[in-house]
């Protein structure tokens, strides 16, 4: 296969997989956003976390709204757990890799906030964790998964979302969670500020 060959089969997989995302999801993406949108009415805050490049898509979101995603309009309260290297490590160190968005979670959710994971599915515990100790916490999550979803659909309360990808494939799945992210943060200014 050709380099060429290579550079179209990844592009039609993407295209594919977005597709398929989109008509499988846009409904409950709408939904997603106006439980977002609730939260954030209701004077609640967002938290959102990931592992490795999925930390990435909780802080696109996170990054989006604190500051602006397509225009200039006031911060929202979206908190990134993945994003302080140093609370992180010293959870690690100290208790367990496990607990680094619990702890974190323990500390700065509410009852009513909204916690948004991301995972591609590969069975991550600190995630399950994070979902239980939300619960706990009367927050209600947002999943945005991949593959069979791992450890996390048995989690799910009726409360909750899930945004499954239809796809196996990681590099897909974490393409699908950016546009995912990208549609949320257009659906929460638009509802919010017209």
């Amino acid at each position: 296969m050709s380099l060429q060959d290579r550079i179209i089969n990844h592009f039609t997989e993407s295209i594919k997989i977005q597709q398929d995302t989109m008509t499988y999801l846009s409904e409950l993406i709408e939904y997603a956003s106006q439980r977002l949108v609730s939260t954030l009415l209701n004077d609640k805050k967002i938290l959102t976390c990931g592992n490795g490049r999925s930390a990435t898509s909780a802080q696109l979101l996170s990054s989006a709204m604190l500051n602006q995603f397509e225009r200039d309009r006031p911060s929202l309260p979206v908190i990134a757990l993945t994003a302080d290297i140093a609370t992180i490590t010293a959870i690690s160190n100290e208790f367990h890799f496990n607990d680094i968005f619990s702890k974190q979670l323990r500390a700065l959710g509410q009852s009513g906030d909204m916690l948004v994971i991301y995972t591609d599915g590969n069975n991550s515990t600190n995630i399950a964790k994070v979902i239980t100790t939300a619960h706990d916490k009367e927050i209600s999550v947002i999943a945005i998964t991949g593959n069979k979803g791992g450890l996390i659909p048995p989690l799910l309360k009726e409360t909750d979302i899930e945004l499954r990808i239809p796809s196996t494939s990681s590099t897909r799945i974490q393409e699908a969670h950016i546009l995912i992210t990208e549609c949320l943060c257009d659906l929460i200014d638009q509802q919010l500020f017209g």
